[in-house]
């Protein structure tokens, strides 16, 4: 069961939508979906039906409903591409990380899930990483995530298990940034990186052109079994 609801910021001055998917009973943990550059589109929302099918309570909150609501984007279509990026240019990332721990705060403390995890994609990539060094997330998965290499400064904050799938000819993490990702994450025991050979950036969307299909099952088989582990 699928729905959309309200979460108050941390301020409570306001409220933000987020897609909310159900599983059938009980569920054994919440998974927080957050989007690429292109809104909570049906990729995004497919994603966290999934979840909801594994036995997870899964939210994926509008990360741009400052400056609008409803997104949904086609990256394969150039001009909405475009339109995406000015989206994120226009970003308050400071406030969107505390979205994300309201979101947090609304699973554990209205809908009774206290085992909470997060999994972004591409700029939702990076938030994870975030959660990862700012909130008291239990576990978090980033695919494909940009500007970590700028923010190792924090990486002394993860105290909690975080994972990052980084496909090698990224065209927006050039290998500089992946190497120095490498060296700055690799000795943390609570971080494990898996590096996909030869391909680029957005190879597990849901649909469209960028999908790799043997390497998106691989990534997703190893986030299953990285949650299964670390939300029990």
């Amino acid at each position: 069961m699928a729905e959309t609801v309200r979460i108050p910021t941390l301020e409570g001055s306001a409220t933000f939508p987020a897609y909310l998917a159900r599983p059938d009973g009980e569920p054994r943990a919440a998974i927080i979906v957050i989007q690429e550059i292109f809104g909570v589109n049906p990729g995004i929302r497919r994603k966290a039906d999934h979840w909801a099918s594994l036995g997870y309570l899964a939210l994926a909150p509008e990360v741009f409903w400052r400056q609008d609501e409803g997104i949904d984007l086609d990256a394969d279509v150039p001009e909405q591409f475009q339109q995406a990026l000015a989206y994120m240019n226009g970003h308050d990332f400071a406030a969107g990380i505390r979205d994300v721990e309201a979101a947090i705060h609304w699973i554990r403390r209205e809908a009774g899930v206290a085992k909470v995890g997060l999994v972004g994609f591409c700029m939702g990539g990076m938030i994870a990483y975030q959660t990862a060094t700012r909130t008291d997330i239990d576990a978090s998965v980033g695919y494909y995530p940009v500007g970590v290499a700028g923010m190792l400064n924090e990486s002394h904050a993860i105290a909690r298990p975080l994972m990052l799938h980084i496909p090698t000819n990224d065209g927006f993490v050039p290998p500089e940034q992946q190497a120095a990702v490498h060296e700055g994450l690799g000795p943390n025991r609570h971080v494990t990186l898996w590096d996909y050979v030869g391909l680029d950036h957005g190879f597990a969307a849901e649909m469209g052109l960028r999908r790799n299909e043997a390497a998106a099952r691989l990534a997703d088989e190893r986030t299953t079994a990285f949650f299964a582990e670390n939300l029990a």
